[in-house]
């Protein structure tokens, strides 16, 4: 299995480089990838934050990446829906993160804003 890094992702992902984006497509398509939630994290701040993708093409593109067979994640399922809360909500990714894995976990925090996403799952 191959761990993939946050720039390989995003070469794959923003297809700025036609080489890098060939060879990340190749790796991809043809094997097994492990993409750590750290490096999810990753890709989304560098996605919003420096090439100005909107939240909600950032949950289409990563969901439709993460969903194919050969993408092992953590939690495929808690990662789907804090992309959804991402982008519905006026939260950063790690803390849509946190409030989709309210559901399995008693989540302490000081945030009002993640303690009000958490409140509203719960109801």
């Amino acid at each position: 299995m191959i761990l993939l890094d946050a720039n390989y992702l995003l070469r794959f992902l923003i297809r700025d480089d036609e080489e890098s984006f060939s060879i990340a497509k190749e790796c991809i398509t043809n094997n097994h990838c492990f993409i750590p939630n750290e490096v999810l994290a990753e890709v989304v701040f560098v996605l919003l934050k420096v090439y100005k993708v909107t939240k909600e093409e950032i949950k289409n593109i990563v969901i439709q990446l993460i969903q194919h067979d050969n993408i092992i994640i953590d939690a495929k399922k808690s990662m789907v829906r804090a992309l959804e809360i991402f982008n519905n909500k006026n939260l950063d990714f790690v803390d849509a993160i946190l409030c989709a894995k309210s559901s399995d976990y008693e989540i302490r925090t000081f945030d009002r804003k993640l303690q009000k996403c958490i409140a509203e799952g719960k109801s």
